[in-house]
């Protein structure tokens, strides 16, 4: 019995590209990507605290994971440090030479 993500040779991973084609997802994906790096990257800054603080509790946490996923959203969309847009000029550029079925490659 397979699974719809067991497609055999392509180790599990989907091989179809026709998504990339269109340049208003690849500039949603380098949005959501930007954010995610970001937010990882501020959930790294606040594990290397130096000590707790007086005042820290679960629930203190937890709305400071919150409040920096949304800035990392924020911060994505209106001052991107350009990982999102690095990572969608390649893949823009790797869909326009990928080659097609019949051999020759895409415009």
């Amino acid at each position: 019995m397979s699974t719809p993500l067991a497609i055999a040779g392509a180790g599990g991973a989907s091989t179809d590209t026709s998504r990339l084609a269109s340049k208003d997802n690849l500039d949603a994906a380098g949005k959501r990507f930007e954010a995610i790096f970001t937010g990882m990257m501020l959930k790294s800054m606040r594990a290397a605290k130096l000590g707790d603080g007086l005042f820290d509790s679960k629930a203190s946490a937890q709305f400071r994971d919150m409040q920096d996923q949304q800035l990392a959203q924020a911060m994505a969309s209106h001052a991107p440090i350009g990982i999102g847009k690095a990572m969608t000029e390649f893949l823009a550029k790797n869909a326009s030479l990928a080659p097609t079925p019949d051999g020759s490659s895409t415009p």
